[in-house]
């Protein structure tokens, strides 16, 4: 029994790192392979010369010599955007809700870490630390942050959702909405109450704004040095984490065999034993605590937050998660990373590609076009998963 429970650890790990490293291959290979066929077809134009005046070199060379930095900023933002749409994924998942004010526990738990790093910096603690104190305050400014997001979770689920469980989906909906407007203003009184400030600024501590060089590569004639932020690899290595530990939850525990259970019929799950509301409790604040970790991410990534931080946010982890199956954890994981190398080769290329006409202020405009055909043709997502119909 036990070298079976080990073999079903090592799979449920081993199984989503497989995933995250084909989704990311994947995706890296065929939106490079776009780029550089649109550069050979337009050798010769009007952009290509356009491009050899403003960079001297061709249109060719220009997206190839940028190909692997614009790569990396790609899996970065895709992986912020993948740890956000963790949560609608979840509550999705059991409920086939979309929980709109998920974008809000997101900003509830970017201001609890943020404010409580802002506390600890004009307390002292956070001046001349070594490097391993900083990762300790940041690791308790996280845990704080999941505690008070997925708390708030729990009791939105509680008061604003459980009475309206037997409801038409379109009242839960609008609930949701309603919300998410709520918890807006509640974080502008509590933030106009005790600081006076809507902007925070995360205090700058430790080597997270630090740039590592992961290589020195020599592409034709040109040498190009791969950076990345310290903060970047954590947001990585956090939002894999997050993807592992989740998947093994939901596949490898009693836990989620109970949530699987509701997911697939909350009357049988309950004629079974199951108890289906402490479950639907549980599926929020699982997914608030993921929410309230990948706030403290954005803002360390970002710096910057305010009261609407999670709008924008949410509203592209929403979209990733629909992109990539809305109801499946690794689609979800799928969708930020295609979302995130769209935005990211759209913001780096697209004005090279236009000659100006369009800038990267159109990156979210190509990111969503592309996410409308995905959808004409498949409408359950890149990889859509079915969920069944409940009682």
């Amino acid at each position: 029994m036990r070298r079976l429970l080990n073999a079903t650890l090592l799979i449920e790990i081993l199984r989503p790192l497989g995933q995250i490293a084909v989704f990311v291959t994947g995706a890296g290979m065929i939106l490079s392979a776009l780029m550089l066929g649109l550069a050979v077809l337009l050798r010769g134009s009007t952009v290509d010369a356009t491009t050899i005046s403003n960079y001297g070199v061709d249109l060719f060379t220009y997206t190839l010599v940028n190909l692997p930095q614009v790569l990396i900023d790609g899996v970065t933002i895709g992986f912020v955007y993948a740890a956000i749409a963790l949560g609608y994924t979840m509550v999705y998942g059991v409920l086939e809700f979309i929980n709109f004010a998920h974008s809000e526990i997101f900003a509830i738990g970017a201001f609890v870490g943020v404010e409580i790093l802002i506390a600890l910096n004009n307390s002292g603690y956070l001046n001349d630390i070594s490097y391993a104190m900083a990762y300790f305050w940041l690791l308790l400014a996280v845990i704080a942050a999941m505690i008070a997001a997925g708390a708030t979770a729990v009791a939105m689920e509680r008061i604003a959702y459980r009475p309206l469980r037997g409801a038409p989906r379109l009242v839960p909906l609008i609930s949701a909405i309603g919300v998410s407007f709520f918890l807006q203003d509640a974080i502008r009184l509590i933030e106009s109450l005790t600081t006076g400030q809507f902007h925070r600024i995360i205090p700058t501590f430790g080597n997270f704004d630090q740039q590592i060089s992961l290589a020195s590569l020599n592409i034709i004639g040109t040498k190009i040095d791969l950076i990345i932020q310290v903060k970047s690899v954590i947001v990585i290595v956090s939002a894999i984490f997050m993807v592992v530990g989740l998947n093994y939850l939901v596949n490898a525990t009693k836990l989620g065999k109970a949530i699987r259970s509701v997911a697939q019929d909350r009357v049988t799950a309950n004629l079974m034993g199951i108890n289906v509301n402490r479950i639907i409790a549980m599926t929020f604040l699982i997914g608030g605590t993921l929410g309230g970790a990948a706030g403290v991410l954005f803002a360390l990534k970002f710096t910057r937050i305010d009261p609407f931080v999670g709008f924008f946010p949410g509203l592209k982890a929403f979209t990733a998660a629909v992109l990539g199956g809305i109801g499946n954890i690794t689609g979800a994981l799928l969708g930020g990373l295609v979302l995130g190398m769209l935005e990211t080769f759209s913001g780096s290329y697209l004005s090279v590609f236009t000659m100006g006409a369009f800038g990267a202020e159109y990156k979210d405009i190509l990111a969503f076009a592309i996410l409308i055909l995905v959808l004409i043709f498949r409408p359950s997502g890149l990889l859509g998963e079915q969920v069944g119909q409940k009682a």
